[in-house]
């Protein structure tokens, strides 16, 4: 690795993680290429973020401290190791931290527009079938505008106030009059001092520059409730992006996604399964047992005498859980008759006895290698 990555954000060693995240906030405004035109502004920015992944996850820090690596990191075509959840931003199209700064920045003096309120986020959680069918409990880590600790996201600094706006009189937008030849025209913009809102704050917060809220990456738990459908969300209130001087912060919208099984395919609140039988079996009927979707579950299925091939058995209560129920689906169980490719000498005098004694007509298609090999056994 090129660079110590706490030279790289310019803390200690022993830094805290509120250290970490203030160092890296105030080295992201010198380095992001929105305000930094140096030619090597945008690969430094990236290396910073790239830094900050590392040392603001406790397991991903203690890894590089002991090692001086990030497991993963070769996988991940990163030096820093790999990245977080399935990231999809429902009001960007893939946030990362550069592109939180960049909103950060945009939500100061050059914004043009007059909302305050934060926006609803979104991101797309991974499931396993299993964890749907007995619920889980997921950590999302994920970038976003976050209310400013430091001034309880109001904006201001110590003896600060909010005034009204002395470029727009606290109308929010200002009119520009151009003359030409056709006569004067009017221009009416939002203000770019105070965005719009009409309001400007005296002594703003140095941490947020005052807008009350900073780039940050957050971690939240998230609860999945039993027998979840694919594609079915799931709202967090409050954790979406932060709103400006203590405005209403938007919601986290949890998109699941659930994995395809190996063994079961779900359709509704039933799972189906395919098991394979002898033709003794399912001549004959027989109780098998397979593995449920629960943890440890044990099914015992019931093959009926005379059964056919990709016949359905349904077993009640073995489904997937119904959601915030506790009823279960049912269990369709498609059986597989296996004809043996290879069968031994008693075997097929058995099955030749069976044949006459039914009427059939078999065909000895043995080739004179098979039959005298099965003289010999």
């Amino acid at each position: 690795m090129a660079q110590d990555l706490y030279e790289v954000i310019g803390v200690a060693r022993d830094a805290s993680d509120d250290e970490i995240k203030k160092a890296f906030r105030r080295k992201a405004r010198q380095l992001h290429p929105d305000i930094n035109k140096a030619p090597d502004a945008e690969d430094r920015f990236k290396e910073l973020n790239e830094a900050y992944d590392v040392l603001s996850d406790p397991a991903k820090r203690a890894q590089y401290d002991r090692f001086g690596t990030i497991p993963g990191a070769a996988s991940s075509g990163s030096p820093f190791g790999g990245g977080y959840v399935d990231f999809e931003d429902l009001f960007g199209g893939g946030f990362g931290m550069g592109d939180i700064f960049s909103s950060f920045f945009g939500g100061s003096g050059g914004r043009t527009t007059t909302r305050t309120e934060g926006r609803d986020m979104g991101v797309g959680l991974r499931l396993t079938l299993e964890e749907v069918a007995s619920g889980v409990k997921k950590e999302i880590v994920y970038d976003r505008l976050a209310p400013c600790a430091d001034c309880d996201g109001t904006g201001l600094g110590e003896n600060g106030r909010e005034v009204v706006c002395p470029d727009c009189n606290g109308r929010g937008r200002v009119v520009t009059v151009q003359h030409t030849f056709l006569g004067d025209m009017q221009t009416a913009s939002p203000c770019q001092t105070c965005g719009g809102t009409g309001k400007s704050i005296e002594n703003p917060c140095p941490e947020c520059d005052g807008q009350g809220r900073v780039p940050d990456r957050q971690r939240v738990t998230v609860e999945v409730p039993a027998g979840i459908r694919d594609g079915q969300q799931l709202r967090i209130t409050g954790f979406g992006e932060a709103g400006m001087h203590a405005a209403r912060s938007g919601d986290l919208i949890v998109t699941c996604r659930i994995q395809q099984h190996e063994y079961f395919e779900r359709e509704g609140d039933s799972l189906h399964t395919r098991v394979n039988v002898s033709i003794a079996q399912a001549s004959l009927g027989a109780e098998i047992e397979i593995d449920g979707i629960m943890e440890d579950e044990r099914i015992s299925v019931r093959i009926p005498e005379g059964c056919q091939n990709e016949q359905v058995i349904r077993v009640r209560n073995y489904g997937m859980p119904r959601f915030r129920s506790d009823a279960r689906g049912d269990m369709y169980v498609h059986v597989n008759v296996v004809v043996p490719k290879k069968l031994t000498k008693r075997q097929r005098e058995i099955l030749e006895q069976l044949a006459a004694e039914m009427g059939e007509d078999v065909a000895d298609a043995r080739t004179p290698f098979q039959k005298l090999r099965d003289a010999f056994n």
